[in-house]
């Protein structure tokens, strides 16, 4: 990863209210990780050595369930392949603001067909169908902002 993408990257974090972000590349991956808000100025940058995937799904106890408020769309997240996030960035359903949004439920797609724009530090990303079948449900909201690996779609 060069270093002014990298600093791109800090600079997002910083500016940002995530406290972390994982990109993961062929040539590499990067952890970054704002610690507290007295060092919300300086995040810190750890090279990340080849990590095992967190686990599927930990049960939350009910004590703790009220605790912290889930996202809106996980408790209406219906079975079906999930089509992630790959960068943190703000929704687009459509490639301009009053065209044709790309996919509607129950559109059928197919694999590499773009489905929706994610903008991220002024760069539209065209995100692409990792998977064909029918849009069996869109989890998120046009101009919501979005994070790292957050369910966009649900495919089946």
């Amino acid at each position: 990863m060069d270093l002014r993408k990298l600093k791109t990257l800090i600079d997002l974090v910083s500016e940002s209210n995530i406290s972390e972000l994982e990109i993961t590349e062929a040539d590499g991956k990067v952890r970054i990780v704002k610690s507290d808000p007295a060092a919300a100025a300086h995040p810190m940058v750890m090279p990340a050595v080849t990590m095992a995937p967190p686990p599927a799904a930990m049960p939350v106890p009910a004590a703790q369930a009220g605790a912290a408020p889930a996202p809106a769309a996980e408790p209406a997240v219906a079975a079906g392949h999930a089509v992630k996030s790959p960068m943190v960035g703000t929704f687009y359903r459509s490639a301009s603001p009053g065209a044709k949004p790309f996919v509607e439920i129950g559109s059928e797609i197919k694999e590499g067909e773009p489905i929706c724009i994610i903008e991220a530090m002024k760069i539209m990303n065209e995100i692409e169908a990792d998977k064909s079948g029918k849009v069996k449900q869109i989890l998120c909201e046009n101009g919501q902002a979005v994070e790292f690996g957050q369910p966009l779609f649900i495919i089946e």
